[in-house]
């Protein structure tokens, strides 16, 4: 969303690229105003779903106090060991883009593009030591987001967006299932 609107040049763009160029981190204001922005697009309209959005408690706060609205927090809960071996399986064929799993969905030839039979790659975000990084921000920033609103929503605010946490573990079909479920 911030490089679609740098590219756009709209004036959040414009503000959040010098941010960028600066090395620095775009403010809350800014990324909630660009939230709005993009809730405005016609794509919107029936709904829309964040996803890695809001990270922390600031921007979940922002986002209240902006008039966005919330109808649903989904929490997908799966223990960290699993998150580590399913993100640092991951291996990727950089031409294409096609992704392949050492376990669970693992190429005909180990290593190799099914397609092309080019080597494979692990993303350097797929590393396991920077997995465990990215856990551990998780929990220091993300993880109290979970708590604001599941608090929020037991304390029966009519504003308050439905709690609702799902086991993220299962077969994609069960777990897409779940999701369904619990957003009725």
């Amino acid at each position: 969303m911030l490089r679609a609107a740098v590219k756009a040049g709209t004036p959040l763009g414009k503000a959040a690229k010098k941010v960028m160029e600066a090395g620095q981190l775009v403010s809350d204001d800014v990324i909630i105003g660009l939230v709005k922005e993009r809730l405005k697009e016609p794509d919107c309209r029936n709904g829309y779903l964040f996803d890695g959005f809001p990270r922390t408690i600031p921007q979940g706060e922002a986002m209240r106090k902006s008039g966005v609205d919330l109808d649903f927090v989904l929490e997908i809960d799966v223990d960290e060991d699993e998150i580590i071996q399913r993100m640092s399986g991951r291996r990727v064929h950089p031409g294409s883009g096609r992704v392949y799993h050492v376990r669970f969905n693992p190429p005909r030839v180990s290593g190799k593009d099914d397609a092309t039979g080019d080597p494979l790659i692990q993303r350097d975000d797929d590393k396991e030591e920077t997995v465990r990084k990215r856990l551990k921000v998780y929990r220091q920033q993300t993880r109290p987001l979970v708590d604001y609103y599941s608090n929020w929503a037991a304390q029966g605010d009519a504003r308050a967006p439905k709690y609702r946490k799902i086991s993220g573990v299962g077969s994609v079909a069960e777990i897409r299932d779940r999701v369904f479920a619990a957003v009725k």
